[in-house]
C-alpha cells in the first residue's frame, strides 16, 4: 500500500507518538558542526524540524537567526511550549517546498530521508535556491540501500554525489564518526556548498 507522506500523515504520526526518528535531543553530529561555525549570526534553516531539538540547542548556544519549518502543527506546538518566545527563532508551519527566504546554512536531520524519493531532486534544487551565495547545506544522510518502503528511505554516497553535485560543491561526504548508537555505521555527514 502506498503511503501519502502529506501533512495528515505526519500530523497523525506525532499525535500517536510514532516518532521513532526523534532522539529526544539535538544530534551530536549537527552540534559538533555548529560549534565550528564562524558566526552565531548566520541565518540557519532547519527543514522538517519536528520537535526542534536542534533549534533549541542552537538557541542555547547563542545563535541569533534560526528558522524551523514543519508540516506538523502539534510538533511545533511542543517546541513552542519548551522555548520562551524569542525573536531569534522563527517557527513556520508549512511546506519546505513552498518556503522562500535566504539562508547561510540549511541543517539536515531526518528530513531528506522522510521525503518520497521522487522529491529528492526538488529538495536539492530548492535548497540551492534558499541558500545565499556561499551558503551550505550540512547534515546527516542515511547510508543504506534505497528502499521502496519507508520512511526512512536510504541512499548512498554515489547517489548523493550525483544528485547534489548539480547544484553544490561537495565539501564533505563521509561516514559520520559521531552518530547516535542505533545509527552508527548507517549515516554520512555532508557539507554541500552552493556553487
Amino acid at each position: 500500500m502506498k503511503i501519502n507522506l502529506d501533512k495528515t500523515y505526519w500530523e497523525s504520526r506525532y499525535e500517536e507518538s510514532q516518532t521513532g526518528w526523534d532522539i529526544g535531543y539535538a544530534a551530536p553530529a549537527l552540534m559538533t558542526y555548529a560549534d565550528q561555525l564562524p558566526s552565531k549570526d548566520l541565518r540557519i534553516l532547519i527543514p522538517g524540524a519536528g520537535y526542534g531539538h536542534e533549534a533549541e540547542a542552537l538557541l542555547n548556544a547563542g545563535f541569533t537567526h534560526l528558522t524551523v519549518i514543519d508540516l506538523s502543527a502539534s510538533a511545533l506546538q511542543r517546541l513552542q511550549q519548551r522555548i520562551p518566545a524569542t525573536d531569534r527563532l522563527k517557527i513556520i508551519e508549512g511546506d519546505f517546498f513552498e518556503h522562500s527566504g535566504s539562508y547561510d546554512r540549511i541543517l539536515e536531520q531526518t528530513f531528506f530521508c522522510a521525503l518520497d524519493p521522487k522529491l529528492r531532486r526538488d529538495y536539492a534544487r530548492h535548497s540551492y535556491h534558499l541558500l545565499a551565495s556561499g551558503g551550505k547545506l550540512a547534515g546527516l544522510f542515511f547510508d543504506f540501500p534505497l528502499t521502496k518502503q519507508g520512511p526512512p528511505f536510504g541512499g548512498s554516497t554515489d547517489e548523493y554525489t550525483a544528485l547534489f553535485s548539480e547544484y553544490f560543491r561537495i565539501k564533505t561526504l563521509e561516514r559520520c564518526y559521531n552518530s547516535i548508537k542505533p545509527r552508527a555505521g548507517k549515516e554520512l555527514f555532508a557539507i554541500f556548498e552552493k556553487i
